[in-house]
């Protein structure tokens, strides 16, 4: 398993520089479909969810390793003022979509299996889009503390998968997570975890996942990693964190 980590300048240039740290060009070239999926929790712009731009370079990176990859851009918003297509507008992301020539998927509204794991104590079973199964996942976050697990990572980001017909609660799309929400991360990880990582850490956000302050100086960097939670451990300790005090990432890789 393998983490690098990238000076960012450029997305166009950074996302190549961390992706050829890992051979990333090696996995991708035998994918057939590859679903990139960024952290749009809300309508608000980068940093607070996932810069356009990152998933465009990210797209330009998959192509140039793969031309013949369909690729799609999926995300199921916790957010329940909007719909899917209403975030990707207000992000950027419908512009991104016809420049290079891809679809958007709404992961709320897309249809789901229903999946069995009696070693998962808070999910024995979850309901989980098809799409996440036949799909190569590039999970895509951007560097934030979080204000109920510490800190909100690739791991976390898969919470965009929980479809809010079984996983909503309390105003939230996603809020049947937040009671006991370490273990139904690692849970949710153990059914499905992302098969690469691009964590854009060129800012950063040390207090809060919907705002507050920045990172001042920007922490400047892009990490890749193939495991998900080594992924998430380098990426805590760019903000100070120590994973070992953060539940879910206290347990080994979940594949």
């Amino acid at each position: 398993m393998t983490t690098a980590i990238a000076a960012f300048t450029t997305y166009e240039t950074s996302v190549a520089d961390a992706f050829d740290r890992i051979r990333a060009d090696t996995a991708l070239a035998d994918q057939d479909a590859v679903l990139i999926k960024p952290n749009l929790v809300t309508a608000d712009s980068f940093p607070v969810t996932t810069s356009p731009r990152c998933c465009g370079a990210i797209i330009d990176y998959v192509r140039a390793c793969n031309p013949r990859a369909q690729i799609v851009i999926a995300e199921g918003t916790g957010d329940p003022a909007y719909d899917g297509m209403q975030i990707f507008e207000a992000l950027g992301y419908t512009r991104l979509a016809a420049e290079k020539n891809i679809r958007l998927i709404d992961l709320n509204e897309e249809e789901v299996v229903r999946l069995e794991n009696r070693s998962c104590k808070r999910f024995p079973e979850f309901h989980m889009p098809e799409i996440a199964l036949s799909h190569f996942i590039v999970s895509v976050p951007v560097l934030k503390a979080h204000t109920l697990c510490g800190f909100t990572g690739t791991m976390k980001n898969m919470m965009g998968f929980a479809p809010p017909a079984h996983y909503s609660g309390s105003g939230w799309n996603k809020a049947a997570f937040h009671k006991n929400l370490q273990a139904a991360i690692i849970d949710l990880n153990r059914y499905r975890h992302a098969d690469l990582t691009l964590m854009d850490a060129s800012v950063g956000m040390p207090e809060s996942h919907l705002g507050g302050r920045r990172c001042d100086p920007p922490v400047g960097k892009l990490l890749a990693g193939d495991d998900p939670v080594e992924a998430d451990r380098a990426s805590a300790g760019r903000l100070g964190l120590d994973w070992q005090k953060i539940g879910h990432l206290q347990k080994n890789s979940p594949a």
